[in-house]
């Protein structure tokens, strides 16, 4: 019997694409089923000191996922490959546990275990991720993890949904009994997952090598990108308390909209935007040039930003109906946030030749991003409690259309310029193109040239 690692390192590009898409995505698929059926029910007429119990819930769970963010800046980036799948199983397990005592344990006491359930499962994305990048079709394997995230967010609130209307689950033991269903999935697509063979050397030798990241690396990055890492940092923030904000309340804006009676509606309306996400996202492999990547890269989160303030506008103005506007909303959304989760970052140490691996980045960014997050919620709600969530998620559509664009245009001056000033300082040293070429085609991952 063929060992399917073995079997990987010898298929072709198309047969390992489609395996590690399937293994990386069903993994993800199963941690959000541990992660987000909360978000579908209300919890109506429950509060606590003065505040939505729900607002609780999701503030706990969010600060624990931005905990998590955190930890994982250090964790994700030094965690070595043969350790990656005892750690998805243990921290996944960990969160079905929180669900468990959430369902038994009453409210309010309960929304501690939302914040310990948000703890291990932030750190996911960067080790699930970590198995595909630094590889020729990174983008494509970044696109097919990612529109996981856009799936099966709806995917387990439809089933979340189904199991309160048709069984007559409560709301509080829902999360766990729909984690429940996800377990051996779960287990299945792990181990499928940790038999991806590592990059090989031509993977290497386009991309760089991908090695753990300690403290001076760290350092040693963030000295040398500081300010465009700053622009979109900021910019992902924006994006990622959008996107949350959706996410966590997706149930009450459609039942603003006419349509909370619909368990289907929440995933009917994801898959035209997965799919969508998953053409333009993989395609990006096709460029084999870094430097017109992370352009183009910089160009689709813009064209991603401006589709949510424009299609805003069309839905306000009855331009459009409020499926097709959700879609576009989602689709712009994700065109500007999914880059960030994996093609931004992964072709921007391919272009500057640079030692580490993309979690450090991700978790520097998502770190901040989910920060960010937790701002929103208590914003609206200790600020703002008298505007609804529609007009409160309609109005941080034109915030994140108008800041979030003028972010990303700053960030793609900055590394156009940097990326030329880097040129400037190998044309004053005289080397010759062709010699930078030799030696970058051989291993260069641990040089980032100075200013």
């Amino acid at each position: 019997m063929v060992d399917i690692k073995t079997h990987l390192k010898k298929s072709n590009g198309i047969v390992f694409s489609v395996y590690a898409i399937i293994a990386s995505f069903s993994t993800y698929s199963c941690m959000y089923a541990f992660r987000k059926p909360f978000a579908v029910a209300t919890f109506d007429e429950l509060n606590f000191a003065g505040v939505d119990y729900k607002v609780w819930l999701i503030i706990a769970q969010v600060l624990g996922y931005t905990l998590s963010k955190f930890t994982g800046i250090k964790v994700v980036s030094e965690l070595e490959g043969k350790n990656r799948a005892g750690a998805l199983l243990l921290l996944i397990t960990l969160a079905g546990l929180s669900l468990f005592f959430f369902a038994i344990t009453p409210a309010p006491y309960n929304i501690i275990f939302l914040f310990i359930n948000g703890l291990p499962l932030g750190m996911v994305w960067g080790i699930v991720f970590s198995y595909l990048e630094g590889r020729r079709f990174t983008e494509v394997l970044g696109a097919g993890l990612s529109v996981s995230f856009i799936f099966s967010s709806g995917f387990v609130k439809s089933i979340g949904k189904y199991l309160m209307l048709r069984w007559g689950v409560s709301e509080f033991w829902m999360p766990f009994l729909t984690s429940a269903l996800f377990i051996i999935p779960l287990f299945i697509s792990v181990w499928l997952l940790n038999k991806i063979p590592p990059p090989s050397k031509e993977d290497e030798r386009l991309r760089t090598k991908r090695e753990p990241m300690d403290k001076v690396d760290r350092s040693k990055f963030m000295k040398e990108f500081s300010l465009g890492l700053v622009f979109l940092i900021i910019a992902y923030m924006f994006l990622t308390a959008f996107r949350d904000f959706r996410d966590n309340f997706a149930a009450e804006i459609w039942q603003a909209l006419g349509y909370g009676g619909s368990a289907e509606i929440f995933t009917v309306t994801e898959i035209p935007i997965a799919f969508g996400i998953l053409v333009v996202i993989g395609s990006l492999f096709l460029i084999k040039d870094n430097k017109k990547a992370l352009i183009i890269n910089h160009i689709i989160i813009l064209i991603g930003i401006a589709m949510v303030g424009v299609s805003t506008f069309s839905f306000e103005s009855d331009w459009i109906g409020a499926p097709l506007w959700m879609i576009l909303v989602g689709f712009g959304l994700y065109l500007g946030y999914v880059p960030f989760n994996s093609v931004l970052f992964e072709r921007l140490i391919a272009t500057f030749r640079c030692t580490g691996n993309v979690g450090f980045v991700i978790y520097l960014a998502d770190s901040f991003g989910y920060l960010g997050s937790v701002g929103v919620l208590l914003y609206k709600e200790f600020g703002y409690t008298e505007i609804s969530w529609l007009h409160f998620f309609i109005s941080s559509a034109y915030m994140l259309s108008i800041i979030g664009s003028l972010l990303i245009i700053a960030s793609l001056i900055y590394f156009y310029y940097k990326y030329g000033k880097q040129d400037e300082i190998l044309e004053k040293k005289k080397i010759p193109k062709q010699v930078v070429n030799s030696i970058l085609d051989q291993d260069t991952s641990h040089i980032i040239v100075p200013n």
